[in-house]
């Protein structure tokens, strides 16, 4: 089995969610599209990850390999590829779809509740999931709830905080798969440190820090017991641009 994952910055990695492709032997390959490495063709891949990022969806005039990557995950979705995308890479899954991507009235930072929809109670990925949940936000960008999509989770500040498309393609606006490190990583991103310290405060970043560390293990056992199943349930034994994912 190979993924492809989509990093839009190095230190966003798929964290947690990537110690269950690690532990299944599933082959992986990385390409980090903001140092300009190329979109290999989806075809080769039985599935498709895309993390986080400091930039916008809607950046494509100063990012134009952004155009190139909302072209690639629209068509592979479309054809069935099992898709999971993390904050930027769930607004990536909306706008291919066709749905708006904008600015939030306040950015989103911090550890805060997650709440289940009844519909995700019935979700092959979510049902297991408490109804609610801490997580790690760090965005100030939203979107709208796809066309034909399943609203699965949402927040106190924004509506749409995970969704599903078809039958394997999701988009996880919130943070289950980051450590304390990360997130120190993350500190020093200016865009993420601007939100930081806008929401939280200038100096917040200890407590979150703190945060953290209580919390990770629990967030992260959630991360992965998420993609365990989105590797289980999503997928057909077929190659032939449908569902492939199986372990």
């Amino acid at each position: 089995m190979r993924i492809l994952v989509l990093q839009h910055i190095t230190c966003e990695p798929p964290g947690a969610y990537e110690d269950v492709l690690v532990n299944h032997g599933i082959e992986i390959q990385r390409v980090e599209l903001d140092e300009g490495d190329s979109i290999p063709d989806w075809r080769d891949f039985d599935g498709l990850i895309a993390m986080g990022g400091p930039m916008s969806v809607n950046d494509d005039k100063v990012l134009p390999w952004l155009k190139e990557e909302k072209a690639a995950i629209s068509e592979a979705v479309s054809n069935g590829l099992p898709y999971w995308g993390v904050c930027l890479g769930s607004q990536l899954l909306a706008a291919s779809l066709g749905a708006p991507v904008f600015k939030g009235s306040v950015p989103e930072v911090g550890l805060l509740p997650v709440y289940l929809t009844e519909a995700a109670s019935d979700d092959h990925v979510f049902a297991r999931l408490p109804r609610e949940l801490m997580a790690l936000h760090w965005h100030n960008d939203t979107v709208e709830l796809p066309s034909g999509a399943v609203l699965l989770a949402r927040s106190q500040l924004y509506e749409v905080q995970a969704f599903k498309w078809g039958r394997s393609a999701y988009g996880v606006q919130f943070h289950l798969e980051v450590s304390a490190n990360m997130a120190r990583e993350w500190a020093k991103v200016p865009a993420y440190a601007s939100d930081l310290d806008e929401v939280l405060g200038p100096g917040s970043l200890p407590r979150l820090i703190d945060q953290l560390e209580h919390s990770a293990h629990l967030m992260n056992q959630y991360a992965r017991e998420m993609l365990e199943r989105w590797l289980v349930n999503c997928g057909s034994s077929t190659r032939d641009g449908r569902a492939t994912l199986h372990i």
